[in-house]
């Protein structure tokens, strides 16, 4: 079984990366990105009391 050329190494491994580097772009992008709803109360912020 004859052995693979360096280029041919190389062609395989900027298929995969790039495959790969489109796989994680596109899976960035095509999520949707929720709709935040706000509440128009402030924020209240609770007092702690310690019991030491």
């Amino acid at each position: 079984m004859p052995q693979m050329a360096p280029l041919l190494w190389l062609n395989l491994f900027v298929m995969f990366s790039s495959t790969f580097i489109m796989f994680l772009i596109l899976n960035y992008f095509i999520k949707v990105p929720s709709k935040v709803e706000g509440t128009s109360s402030p924020h209240v912020k609770e007092e702690m009391h310690w019991k030491w």
